[in-house]
């Protein structure tokens, strides 16, 4: 394979506007190609040079690179293109830079004004009409010097051949040699507003639609998805405006004082204007059809308006267009449910959770009333509430709406269920009319027949603390019986008919709680309503403070025990050098060889009461502590260092604070009708709390009978290994039990889906996409943005998301997607589950990128008084491990204060380079755990989000949910930590 692109007596080339057009051709790359198309016809572009292709060669010659990049490409390079990316950019990045190439990098600079520029790849192939690489290579704003200009054109040059960039290649049937890579260097604009044109409808297809977005400053926030835009359709032929749509746009990006963009907030009266005037539209308009009949095919424009001026920065061909859609419009969105079913998710443990949900919600249905035909319709929807794409689990969002319905009050809370769930964006008032649990009877009869719903949701409404106490007793009555076996000694059909009796005693019997469900979102979402109204200048946190569970909260209880034992063990050196020192795997052991009864005693005690309390507890493949008892001396060891979470006492005062509020702010008449609706909503979610630990024990006592199944299924010879089990549906199970498959195919289902999910961890799965007809065909989820690699960085220093709990704290991030080894530093990730609880107290302070205030986590944090930020979108790619932060959880800020010592500051890092080159994809990692016997299987790390806040339909059985602005963006997170004690010492909290 030659990498070569001339002669290798040529001198470099830095071509301009003036330069030979097939000069241009030969040496520019797709960028540089574009640009002298749109200037020779007199479009206005900034001015702008290139280091043509050649410029590179020489670099490559000169520092004797060639033969080393030809061994890292050889054969075989897909299967390592990881660790050959990272090798490439080490090399380009360190190798000496000759001469005449620094000389060419300083022409260019002077070419484009020699003062503030934008320095973008420019491969040979990018931007052609099959193969756009859009995003694959990098592009760097805002550079000021000439040493950073010189950077940053190396890391352009090791962009080519990022993982992700090869990833792109491989996909494609491309070789892995780029043919080159040339480097735009073009004059920066100081973009007033900035955006994107697409000359035809990308999502759909139509080229009768243009479709321009657009924030106020620069583009990058845009580009990086870090700014909600303004989104705008326009009819092709006339410039009309179709529809629109004003973002939030709560960020603006602009040059900073250094290299790379300045974030800064935008102003209210900003946010809440479109971007765009019509004589900008028109402008706009004008512009992309004289582009794209300039180059005979759809553009994907981008352009900035400053001074008056509309300057376009450029332009490539639109290539990701098809017919079309048509089908069954679908929309997919992971708010809520990742908290419970995070990354890649077993068959066997969605087919579970589905089938769950199907007997859940007929169970409510026919609670309210619901019967005949009405209810066989219901039925036709609930095992579909569920989505599995790709490994992931997704609701179909639409059949919430559905489920939602069945209660009264639809329009009030169908927008609290949009809050609670923290999906990104609503659904028009006119589609969420369409959507029905079933068809309405016209006249009387239906009007009788919402009255008679109306008044069972009533009684049940005002009866639910009665309801719950009863399923409370009844509950721990059965799981009693169920979870004093021993599985394993039993024959697999007698397991087998345990289980199917559990599934009608336990869980068929869930569904009238969804009352519960239903009075969370009423009140909560009325107890917002009245501080809106009545405290117009209450701070963010307070509605979430004031709504927070009364009395004292069961789920915090893990966290209380396991500071009680890290007290216990500190007390005695001998015990604590042994805690310190033994792998956590051999602990247990350990104790118990070296005398130590008393502690072990209360060891044993905290995982009987709390074993099913667990990182992903929900996911049957994930070993709780009853199995795998050394994942409490992972988060004990964190709790030994009597860092992170402040004290009871502090935690009560902190809870406090709404209260203080209240009496200042509010008395009278108004004071006594809010404190009856918060008490109702304290009650209604300190008994969701009380619910929530029944359901990790009824998924635990289910995970113990699966698995003995796993084993007899083994035995028999249906099944190679016995965690095979967890690569079959349930309905596979029950039709080995019940006589209706044949054996001997499970072995070949088995092989079939652990290919599959190989292959699908090192997907980036989007948190909300639609599809038409049959998801996984017609394009679906390639317009949905699933692609390889983990998202890029775009440098920005301060993020914003959803105040959650008071208090300042500085110190080390430990970015991570596995609750261990925080040592008190800033625990930041993409989500989190119920069984994290008990780490909160290592930690500093939260960050959680796809949380909200009331989630299970969010509330235990308030309890424990631990500053808490939350919905802070990007979080886990942005911020670095061992960046040094500043949370400040009542304004909702995080605040980059210093960077790791690997870092540059202020610029779009690629997330294939080292900065990043530890990073895991929060929705990529794998759950189908390892040969293995029962109780060696590790829980595998999961870097999926935390949900929302109080509790919805689905709160019960998918994840936390409550009333709290959306969650936003799914990104990557990174399992590194800086060294424990030194970020426990690292830490500074204030309240």
């Amino acid at each position: 394979m030659s990498l070569s692109t001339g002669s290798a007596e040529r001198s470099p080339n830095v071509l301009t506007p003036s330069s030979d057009t097939t000069l241009v051709a030969r040496q520019a790359g797709g960028k540089g190609r574009n640009l002298h198309a749109l200037t020779a016809a007199g479009f206005p572009v900034p001015r702008w040079s290139v280091l043509g292709l050649d410029v590179f060669e020489e670099f490559r010659r000169d520092a004797g690179l060639e033969e080393q990049l030809a061994g890292l490409l050889a054969d075989g390079w897909e299967t390592r293109a990881e660790e050959a990316a990272k090798e490439i950019a080490r090399l380009i990045e360190t190798a000496p830079l000759g001469a005449r190439v620094a000389d060419a990098i300083a022409r260019a600079h002077r070419e484009a004004g020699g003062g503030t520029v934008a320095v973008r790849s420019s491969g040979a192939e990018e931007d052609g009409e099959r193969h756009s690489f859009a995003g694959q290579f990098d592009s760097f704003l805002g550079v000021r010097s000439l040493a950073d200009v010189t950077d940053r054109v190396r890391r352009c040059w090791a962009s080519a051949f990022s993982a992700r960039s090869l990833r792109y290649r491989a996909e494609r049937g491309l070789p892995p040699g780029t043919g080159g890579v040339a480097v735009v260097v073009q004059q920066m604009i100081d973009a007033e507003r900035s955006g994107v044109l697409f000359t035809a409808d990308p999502t759909t297809g139509r080229t009768d639609r243009h479709v321009v977005s657009a924030v106020w400053g620069l583009g990058e926030g845009l580009v990086s998805g870090a700014v909600d835009a303004d989104t705008v359709v326009l009819d092709a032929g006339t410039g009309q405006v179709l529809s629109t749509v004003v973002g939030d746009k709560q960020e603006r990006y602009d040059a900073g004082p250094d290299s790379g963009c300045e974030v800064t907030p935008v102003a209210d009266e900003q946010r809440a204007a479109l971007a765009l005037s019509d004589d900008d539209l028109a402008r706009l308009h004008e512009a992309g059809v004289r582009i794209t009949e300039h180059y005979g095919s759809p553009q994907d424009i981008e352009w900035a308006i400053a001074d008056g001026t509309l300057w376009i920065l450029q332009s490539r061909p639109v290539t990701t267009l098809g017919a079309e859609p048509v089908g069954e419009l679908r929309i997919w969105d992971n708010s809520n449910i990742i908290e419970s079913f995070s990354g890649v998710v077993s068959p066997l443990t969605y087919t579970f959770a589905a089938d769950t949900y199907a007997k859940v919600y007929e169970s409510y249905a026919r609670a309210l009333g619901v019967r005949g035909e009405q209810l066989r319709e219901v039925r036709e929807w609930t095992p579909h509430l569920l989505g599995h794409i790709h490994g992931r689990v997704y609701y179909n969002l639409f059949h919430w709406y559905r489920m939602v319905r069945l209660a009264p009050l639809y329009p009030l809370n169908r927008r609290v269920l949009e809050k609670s769930l923290g999906v990104a964006e609503s659904i028009s008032d006119e589609l969420a009319d369409t959507l029905h649990p079933f068809t309405p009877r016209p006249g009387l009869r239906g009007r009788l027949s919402r009255l008679r719903r109306t008044v069972v949701f009533t009684r049940r409404f005002l009866t639910i603390k009665k309801s719950v106490e009863t399923f409370h007793r009844d509950f721990y009555r059965a799981y009693a019986v169920f979870n004093n076996v021993d599985y394993d000694a039993l024959p697999g059909d007698e397991t087998y008919r345990r289980f199917r009796r559990l599934q009608r005693e336990l869980i068929e019997k869930w569904g009238p709680m969804q009352a519960l469900d239903a009075t969370i979102l009423l009140s909560v979402g009325l107890l917002a309503l009245l501080t809106r109204r009545w405290l117009p200048d209450a701070p963010e946190w307070f509605t979430w403070a004031a709504a927070a569970p009364g009395g004292a909260v069961e789920s915090a209880e893990p966290a209380w025990k396991l500071r009680e034992l890290a007290a216990r063990a500190r007390t005695d050196a001998d015990l604590l050098e042994l805690l310190e020192r033994t792998p956590d795997d051999e602990a247990h052991q350990a104790l118990r060889a070296a005398g130590h009864t008393e502690f072990l005693a209360a060891v044993d005690a905290y995982i009987a009461d709390y074993g099913y309390r667990s990182p992903d507890e929900l996911k049957l493949e994930v070993p709780d502590l009853y199995e795998n008892p050394g994942g409490l001396f992972t988060l004990l060891r964190d709790a030994l260092r009597e860092t992170g979470a402040a004290d009871a006492a502090d935690a009560e005062d902190r809870g406090g604070q709404a209260d203080a509020y209240l009496d200042q702010h509010l008395r009278g008449p108004r004071r006594f009708v809010y404190e009856r609706v918060r008490a109702k909503a304290r009650a209604a979610l300190t008994d969701r709390e009380r619910l929530r630990f029944c359901r990790t024990r009824a998924f635990g006592a289910a995970k113990r009978m699966l698995r003995a199944l796993g084993r007899d299924l083994a035995r028999a010879g249906a099944i190679d290994r016995w965690d095979d089990v967890f690569l079959l549906r349930l309905d596979e199970i029950t039709g080995a039990y019940e006589g209706m498959i044949v054996h001997t195919g499970l072995r070949d289902l088995v092989a079939v889906r652990r290919r599959q999910q190989d292959a699908d961890r090192d997907l980036h799965a989007p948190s909300r996409f639609t599809t038409h007809g049959a998801p996984y065909w017609s394009g679906n989820l390639e317009r949905a943005g699933w692609t390889h690699g983990p998202a890029a960085r775009s440098g920005a220093r301060e993020l914003h998301g959803t105040p959650c709990c008071p208090g300042v704290a500085e110190g080390p991030a430990v970015v991570t997607d596995t609750p261990r080894d925080i040592g008190g530093g800033i625990l930041v990730t993409y989500r989190t589950d119920p069984g994290w609880v008990a780490a909160l107290t290592s930690a500093a302070a939260l960050v959680i990128e796809r949380g909200s205030p009331l989630t299970h986590v969010a509330v235990v944090a308030r309890e424990l008084g631990i500053p808490t930020v939350v919905q802070v979108k990007d979080a886990t790619t942005e911020l670095r491990p061992g960046s040094r932060l500043r949370v400040d959880g009542a304004a909702g800020t995080v605040t980059v204060l210093t960077d790791p010592p690997d870092a540059t500051p202020g610029t779009a890092d690629n997330a294939g380079s080292a900065a990043a080159g530890t990073a895991t994809d929060a929705r990529t990692a794998g759950t189908v755990p390892p040969t293995g016997d029962a109780g060696t299987v590790p829980a595998p790390g999961e870097g999926e989000s935390a949900p929302s806040a109080g509790d919805s339909g689905a709160a019960l059985f998918t994840g936390d949910a409550g009333t709290a602005a959306p969650a936003e963006g799914a990104r990557s997170s990174a399992d590194v930590t800086p060294d424990a004690p030194a970020a426990a010492a690292a830490a500074d909290v204030t309240p």
